[in-house]
């Protein structure tokens, strides 16, 4: 961790790893798709409308993923001053945001025919709402402060703070009466769903999740270029 905290060392890592990280993300996707549209059957009692869940729960496990993975990184920058670790956790909410957005635009797609509504307040669709407000927040901090050492501490509170939903929108439907159907992957006696459908779900939450890789690791890029042109512009003015 300690060797990646040179921005130096890390972009010509990054460098090297993201062609391989398309061309991966490129061959699940590919794969993914086909089982989902050709290969997997249409549900007994969904229809064809089942085949939005190959988008909507990858791009939901991804929303939680990703708010985790910001929460590290915040833990990260905050116990060991890593410098890049609130690079990490800045670039990945926007992509978080999006992945949150897009369960939330697909759920509603899917629970219209199956509840005969676009959205309902149940304890699931509430607490993913919450956590696109975590999101939008969290992006917000950065946009508002202009110190980015101050924007920096602000955000990692709210990363922190904000996790605490993440077990909350997984555990919802057990926890309290809800429309969404229950967990049917990760279940400790195993997956309900059937393995032609099993398998072209699990390798689209393989291909969002090298997706999100590939693109963090560019935001990452461009957000180091972006504090070296600052810190040059802010050394021209002191010079002045």
């Amino acid at each position: 961790m300690q060797y990646l905290a040179n921005p130096t060392r890390f972009l010509k890592l990054a460098n090297a790893i993201l062609p391989a990280l398309w061309a991966i993300t490129i061959a699940l996707f590919a794969i993914g798709l086909y089982g989902a549209l050709v290969t997997a059957p249409a549900d007994y009692q969904q229809g064809e409308t089942s085949r939005i869940m190959y988008v909507h729960v990858p791009a939901a496990w991804m929303a939680l993923f990703v708010y985790a993975a910001m929460a590290l990184a915040s833990a990260v920058a905050l116990i060991f001053r890593h410098p890049l670790a609130d690079v990490a956790a800045k670039t990945a909410a926007p992509i978080g945001a999006a992945f949150c957005f897009l369960a939330l635009a697909t759920g509603s797609l899917w629970g219209k025919p199956m509840w005969g509504t676009w959205w309902v307040w149940d304890a699931r669709l509430t607490s993913m709402f919450v956590l696109m407000l975590l999101y939008v927040g969290y992006m917000a901090i950065w946009a508002a402060i202009d110190d980015p050492h101050r924007a920096a501490m602000v955000a990692r509170i709210v990363a922190l703070v904000g996790v605490v939903n993440v077990p909350i929108v997984k555990f919802s439907v057990d926890w309290w009466n809800s429309l969404h159907q229950p967990a049917s992957v990760f279940r400790m006696d195993g997956p309900t769903i059937a393995p032609s459908m099993l398998w072209p779900l699990l390798v689209m939450g393989l291909a969002y999740t090298f997706l999100f890789l590939a693109l963090n690791l560019v935001a990452m890029r461009a957000e180091i270029a972006a504090r070296k042109i600052r810190q040059v512009q802010i050394a021209e003015i002191g010079e002045r």
